[in-house]
């Protein structure tokens, strides 16, 4: 169990704090000055660890060259401290690897997306947020300041609710579309022209290379048609995931929930009525939470450096 909330310190102000969001679709980044006031946002390509250490590394640093370009100011890579809330962290092997390939920099701290998600949603307060996207995971922080996990075991056995557990499973509509099991409808049409198949070798095709990225590009077309039969029993069993993994949290059904990532807003008419009062929009996105990261870890490197 990680602690979420530490005491800050006097840092080194010639420093840029980085709040890093990377999950399985895109990667957001925040550039701060050493105070944590926001210079500029930007974003690029998928960092999910997942997806490769190598391709996480090329996004975050394409990230962070983009916000350094926009607030005007030349990268200086020695002098930033990452705060990087990463899917996939919580894999030891690679969040080892993550680290060992590491650029020179101030300081980095890697936590999972959920803890920074957190950090974000509730400012810093006790909640619970359930996090989805192009996966999924759901974190609560309790009485003593412990973060703790529900779901984000990964894709495909896992991530319930999410973009690639949406598309993974309104592909097989499409699949039995093709060999008349069910009738080649709007929606498995839609589906097919997503993918670009038009039959049943050139899906095979598409399912023989795809990846989660590619499942989850598939959840706009499920909302787009909510109205199908299909999609409306995918939808409800999304939102009885969703609460699942708040209840798991929370027993005691008393913290406010905050529904995060791009499917949040989306998949909130689903989630079952019960929480409906406890829900709260969240107050700031993972990238911000990862600002917050790395303004503590700045503070914690100030303090140790008081110390020797």
């Amino acid at each position: 169990m990680r602690q979420l909330f530490t005491d800050s310190h006097s840092m080194n102000t010639d420093l840029f704090l980085i709040g890093v969001d990377g999950g399985g679709s895109g990667t957001r980044v925040v550039l701060g000055d050493a105070h944590g006031r926001e210079l500029a946002q930007a974003a690029s390509g998928p960092s999910g660890l997942g997806l490769g250490i190598e391709r996480a590394w090329q996004s975050i640093q394409a990230g962070c060259a983009e916000a350094f370009n926009r607030a005007g100011v030349a990268p200086q890579w020695e002098q930033c401290v990452l705060g990087c809330g990463l899917a996939g962290a919580n894999n030891r092997d690679w969040l080892a690897a993550f680290r060992a390939q590491a650029p020179k920099l101030a300081g980095l701290a890697v936590e999972s997306d959920a803890y920074t998600t957190l950090l974000g949603a509730h400012g810093g307060a006790h909640g619970v947020i359930v996090t989805l996207g192009t996966g999924s995971i759901a974190a609560a922080a309790d009485g003593e300041g412990e973060c703790r996990i529900a779901s984000g075991f990964g894709f495909p056995s896992g991530d319930e609710a999410s973009g690639a557990w949406l598309g993974l499973r309104a592909i097989v509509h499409a699949q039995q579309a093709l060999d008349g099991r069910v009738p080649l409808d709007e929606f498995a049409q839609a589906l097919l022209e997503r993918v670009g198949a038009h039959d049943r070798d050139s899906l095979i095709v598409w399912l023989c290379t795809t990846n989660q990225t590619a499942y989850a590009s598939l959840a706009p077309v499920v909302l787009a048609h909510a109205g199908h039969p299909f999609v409306a029993r995918l939808l409800a069993e999304a939102g009885e995931e969703i609460g699942k993994m708040i209840a798991a949290l929370d027993p005691s059904g008393t913290l406010p929930v905050a529904l995060c990532g791009g499917l949040g807003a989306p998949l909130r008419a689903y989630v079952p009525q019960r929480y409906e009062v406890r829900l709260r929009a969240p107050l700031a996105d993972s990238a911000h939470g990862g600002l917050q990261l790395a303004q503590r870890e700045a503070a914690t490197k100030a303090l140790k450096a008081t110390l020797k």
